[in-house]
């Protein structure tokens, strides 16, 4: 039966995600650059209430029109949290962007995820939408790469959010995009990059010039397949604590090809009324 799900769920809408009606502009250009607003239909900001004022905490990406995958480390016990869809410009009202709040029992984190040990990996969360959003040029789903999906080294992907530009940098307005080539796990866990790192993990960057950045976090690694569609492979989890940019630390993502069977487990469970916390999952309490 779950198998049955994991088609229905993960390859649900196969025929059109990964296929943004705005085009990306694919350039090497170094640093990073705004990116072509809504070119990547399927990235999401993750806010929470400040004060009074929604502000943003993480980025995500729709894996469904009712479903948005993020990192574990972005949740907070006792926040309040939206997830906002269709943005480009956080600092202005865009008429095509959707605002929807979560119910903290609609959150659902890897119950191995431990803050203490990040490159033990399982930096993944799904968030359940109150209801599906209507898809359209400006808010889309991404595709999710096939179960134990392995790029190869110095594959090109980008990864994309409204993280700081660089090191205590100013934070962007507008999403931007910046050009990541993976680091395989053989050159990753070396001793003078990242060391002992768990396998559920993927590295890209590391040039000492690209990288993701603090507000980064949780947002996609996107990566274009042989047919030509996008694949989140990757979930911005950590980089170095001193520098984005420090060559040998490349930019870490949780492997999303490494979790296939759990986003399918939460969704089955789920919709089957059974939920169990002891399905490798921790629910938020209401």
């Amino acid at each position: 039966m779950i198998s049955l799900v994991v088609a229905a769920f993960l390859l649900a809408g196969a025929s059109g995600c990964g296929v943004p009606a705005i085009p990306p502009l694919m350039h090497r250009i170094v640093g990073g650059m705004e990116a072509v607003p809504h070119s990547w239909p399927w990235q999401i900001s993750f806010q929470y209430l400040n004060n009074s004022r929604w502000q943003h905490n993480c980025g995500g990406s729709l894996i469904a029109d009712n479903w948005v995958m993020t990192a574990a480390h972005c949740i907070h016990e006792n926040w309040t949290y939206r997830v906002v869809l269709g943005k480009h410009n956080l600092e202005v009202s865009e008429t095509e962007s959707v605002a929807i709040e979560i119910a903290p029992r609609n959150i659902f984190i890897h119950k191995n995820w431990n803050p203490f040990f990040l490159t033990n990996g399982y930096d993944i969360a799904l968030i359940k939408l109150t209801s599906p959003v209507t898809l359209s040029k400006e808010i889309d789903v991404t595709c999710i790469p096939k179960a134990g999906t392995l790029l190869p080294n110095n594959y090109q992907c980008y990864a994309t959010g409204w993280g700081r530009l660089y090191t205590f940098g100013p934070i962007p307005d507008k999403l931007q995009q910046v050009p990541l080539l993976v680091v395989d796990h053989a050159t990753c866990s070396k001793s003078d990059w990242w060391g002992d790192i768990s396998n559920k993990l993927v590295c890209a960057g590391g040039d000492g010039i690209t990288s993701t950045c603090l507000g980064d976090s949780g947002g996609p690694l996107n990566c274009r397949g042989a047919d030509k569609r996008w694949e989140v492979h990757g979930i911005t989890s950590f980089g170095s604590a001193y520098s984005c940019n420090l060559k040998n630390r490349p930019s870490v993502f949780t492997r999303v090809s490494a979790f296939n069977d759990w986003i399918s487990q939460v969704h089955y469970h789920l919709i089957n009324s059974h939920y169990k916390r002891d399905t490798n999952t921790i629910v938020l309490d209401s």
